[in-house]
């Protein structure tokens, strides 16, 4: 059986954002760690994501939004578990947080054309960088309540096409 674990950017997602809406529509999923609040302390997610993961041995798919993504990606460069692939949703640019090694396991990164947090060209290095395989979503803000996403039908058929 495979787990599904969702992992939060910097701050609590409000509840109409789709990773909450596919929190409440998949009681499997679980939050790693359960949303907290600003500030981002990269260390205490990595600890939070690491804890998470140990918990079982069963193969892991991650779901990652904004800085959740660099939470994977710092995760990766410093542990080993079951994960078996990762939807990484418009990761931030942030040069002097984000590891440029591969990730160990399968990978879709999503952009946006107008993402405020990272251009298209940054989110494709991010890709390549990770050996991600890169998905460019168009002009759909940060993928975020903000941006209008509420429901992501598009995310629901990229993580089914990773677990396929």
């Amino acid at each position: 059986m495979t787990r599904f674990l969702l992992v939060p950017g910097r701050g609590v997602p409000f509840p109409n954002h789709w990773s909450r809406q596919w929190a409440r529509a998949h009681p499997g999923y679980r939050w790693a760690p359960e949303p907290p609040g600003p500030p981002y302390q990269p260390d205490e997610r990595v600890a939070a994501l690491d804890a998470a993961l140990g918990e079982s041995d069963e193969p892991a798919v991650l779901i990652a939004h904004s800085a959740g993504c660099l939470t994977v990606a710092i995760w990766a460069t410093r542990h080993a578990g079951p994960v078996q692939a990762a939807l990484l949703a418009t990761p931030p640019w942030v040069p002097e947080l984000t590891p440029e090694q591969k990730l160990p396991f399968r990978s879709l990164l999503v952009a946006s054309s107008n993402d405020p947090h990272a251009t298209l060209e940054q989110s494709e290095r991010l890709a390549r960088d990770w050996g991600a395989e890169f998905v460019d979503a168009g002009a759909v803000g940060h993928l975020d309540s903000a941006s209008g996403f509420g429901p992501w039908p598009q995310g629901e058929k990229l993580l089914q096409r990773l677990v396929d």
